[in-house]
């Protein structure tokens, strides 16, 4: 049977209005200062109705179809149904949702856009790539492009007319893009030619939008080695053409420029999704930001990738929850332990089983404390728009921090939850018409794209902890404790703040210790990193879930059987995965020698 979704508007508003009280933040924000809760939830219903009646009921088939490629015209055609969807969300406006209203755009909290992500991932991640790449494109001309880039790409890609990629990885380098190859000519008219190959492009070829707006690293001629000369260009795939220069002025797709698409990647998963080789023969492309700056610039957009990374994860979490719920009410298997719970019939739900509960509340806690700590994360983006200074530098510093832990955990739990939603299935998991194999598949290459999950763990604590002194964490740790101060007298909250103060105690502990042993050699972060943000993550979802507790006890007595099972969904985490931790930090401790000390040739 085909898989459902249900879109989690009630969790959604519990989150933004209850637990965050978004509204009140924003409202200190100019260009947010008119959005209400009523808006927010009528945005967010709509979105999801896309995303069940629309993109869901082509997951499935987009995955068994996959992408094609015409090798002698290089074209890709994507699956079937996956046009037709898109002109469906131009015309609802969609692509528009949160960009600058300068460039057509609806200038909405990026809040509500990353809620309208996480549907759209768990409904069809490939799909939704397409456009979330596009939206990255736009975020680094935003932020790097000169007024008449702007004015020339902003206004389709926001309009959803023409669609964008990031082009950075090469065969011989992936994350260490120092080594990429690719040139960049300057030509006499201020343009440049590009020449190279690129790999792992997602949606670099498609026939989705009439436009394509690569964005590209390359080295100019003059740049020096290593990271440091390294360029950001914008590369169409066809060049603009300009009529009507002036008011009245119009842009559409001109000349078709030699980037074009080599072959097609055969993956495990996200099949709906063209992953391209791109090869680049004297294509045209225009500087973007300051020469030999293009890594930073592309950082914007990479950045945004990983946030977005991370919802994909908490979106395949959520349905891979809910399919693995309605099966276990559902599926007639074997008498409870303690007794038949359905003696009327010939078997109990499994449902009835401990592991079968531990796997489920497992994805049910992961998916409910990633949505807590993502839109929280993407306050913190809107809040970056806040007048006052102070505000935005925490802001800044609380993403900074925060994106290698969204990125890397949130997609480790998405895997996590997806293959024990599987479990639930027994041997229908393994069948493709239940459709929870492909949000294993799927829910794989999370761990790796943009980054892998260890690059993220190494920015985390070496970057983002020992680089300042753990200066960010202790901006967290002092919201974390400020929690646990005000419920002291609370009996009731006790099993929440207890070991929510406990893991607070243990990560400074561990950074302080970690932070000593990098002095002594920088391969005990590299030893340390995985196990460390699997602490810190921990730590976070222990705080928002302690929040989340404490309002379900304030409001389970009102009978709505809503916060009844955010609080024993509460207890599940503490007592069953924030333990976790335990081996992590003894793994963290353990340090580097016994992973350095055998010869590379006795693997």
């Amino acid at each position: 049977m085909p898989a459902i979704y249900n879109p989690p508007l009630r969790d959604m508003r519990f989150v933004m209005h209850e637990l965050l009280d978004v509204t009140s933040s924003l409202r200190e924000v100019p260009a947010f200062a008119d959005i209400d809760a009523d808006t927010i939830d009528q945005v967010l219903a709509e979105a999801g109705k896309f995303c069940a009646e629309v993109l869901l009921p082509l997951n499935l088939s987009g995955d068994q179809e996959g992408c094609h490629f015409d090798a002698a015209t290089h074209a890709v055609t994507v699956p079937q149904g996956f046009r037709d969807a898109y002109a469906q969300y131009c015309e609802g406006g969609w692509p528009s949702l949160s960009s600058d209203p300068a460039f057509g755009g609806q200038g909405l909290p990026h809040l509500i856009e990353i809620a309208f992500s996480e549907m759209k991932y768990a409904t069809n991640q490939a799909w939704t790539m397409y456009p979330s790449l596009a939206h990255g494109a736009y975020t680094a001309l935003l932020a790097h492009g000169t007024d008449e880039q702007k004015k020339l790409y902003l206004p389709k890609i926001t309009s959803g007319e023409w669609l964008g990629t990031m082009c950075l990885t090469e065969s011989h380098c992936g994350t260490d893009l120092g080594m990429l190859r690719t040139k960049a000519e300057p030509r006499p008219d201020g343009s440049y030619r590009l020449t190279g190959n690129k790999i792992f492009i997602s949606a670099g070829e498609h026939d989705m939008a009439d436009n394509i707006v690569h964005l590209v690293l390359a080295r100019l001629p003059d740049a020096p080695s290593g990271s440091k000369g390294i360029s950001l260009f914008v590369v169409p795939k066809f060049l603009p053409k300009i009529e009507n220069a002036g008011a009245d002025e119009t842009v559409s797709c001109g000349e078709r420029n030699p980037i074009f698409c080599g072959a097609i990647e055969h993956k495990m998963g996200i099949h709906g999704n063209a992953t391209c080789q791109l090869n680049l023969d004297g294509a045209a492309g225009w500087l973007v930001g300051q020469p030999n700056k293009g890594l930073a610039a592309m950082f914007v957009m990479m950045n945004g990738a990983r946030l977005g990374v991370g919802v994909q994860g908490l979106g395949l979490t959520e349905i891979a929850y809910q399919n693995a719920a309605a099966y276990a009410k559902d599926r007639i298997q074997g008498r409870s332990l303690t007794g038949p719970k359905s003696p009327g019939q010939a078997a109990d739900p499994i449902i009835v089983h401990p592991d079968v509960r531990k796997m489920l509340l497992t994805a049910r806690a992961y998916a409910e404390g990633g949505r807590a700590f993502a839109t929280w994360v993407a306050l913190q983006s809107d809040l970056l728009h806040h007048p006052d200074e102070t505000v935005r530098k925490d802001a800044d510093d609380m993403m900074a921090l925060m994106t290698p832990v969204v990125k890397a955990f949130m997609t480790d739990n998405g895997f996590f939850a997806a293959s024990g939603c599987q479990q639930v299935f027994g041997g229908h998991g393994y069948i493709a018409e239940w459709g929870v194999e492909q949000m294993v598949r799927d829910a794989r290459i999370n761990m790796i794209y943009e980054g892998t999950n260890t690059i993220q763990a190494l920015d985390l604590l070496g970057r983002k902890i020992l680089s300042d002194n753990g200066a960010k964490m202790r901006k967290f740790g002092a919201m974390v404790t400020a929690f646990v101060e005000a419920q002291r007298g609370d009996d009731a909250m006790k099993e929440f703040v207890e070991p929510l103060a406990d893991i607070g105690d243990k990560v400074t502990n561990l950074t302080m210790e970690l932070g000593m042993k990098a002095f002594q050699s920088p391969d005990e972060v590299g030893a340390a990193a995985v196990d460390y943000l699997r602490v810190v993550g921990h730590m976070i979802y222990s705080y928002f879930w302690a929040r989340m507790a404490k309002l379900a006890l304030e409001k389970e007595g009102g009978g709505d059987p809503f916060y009844r099972a955010k609080l024993a969904t509460a207890r599940f985490y503490f007592a069953k995965l924030l333990p976790e931790t335990a081996a992590s930090i003894r793994s963290a401790r353990a340090g580097s020698k016994v992973l350095m000390e055998m010869e590379a040739e006795l693997f």
